[in-house]
């Protein structure tokens, strides 16, 4: 089971299985908004919707606090194309 948690203290979701971390959004915080700059899933672990689900959980949480985002990492610009549910988090 994976879970994705803010670690605001490394400006970063972190995508964790057991405890172990598997990947990052990496963000930098502007006010209310966050411009995610970099996203990355262990290479043992890629191409297995791993990536989806960090940028997908990372989103519900930006909206959940009410915040926007600045997609600037390619992966999380397209995630947000072709998941137009989250085309109002943009900034």
């Amino acid at each position: 089971m994976t879970e994705v948690l803010d670690n605001p203290e490394k400006a970063r979701y972190e995508l964790l299985e057991d405890g172990r971390l598997l990947g990052v959004a990496d963000y930098r915080p502007m006010g209310e908004t966050l411009a995610f700059s970099h996203t990355e899933i262990v290479p043992s672990r890629r191409r297995q919707g791993l990536g989806a689900a960090l940028v997908q959980r990372s989103l519900d949480d930006v909206r959940r606090k009410g915040a926007k985002v600045v997609p600037t990492c390619w992966f999380v610009a397209e995630f947000i194309d072709e998941h137009p549910e989250y085309a109002d988090l943009r900034a």
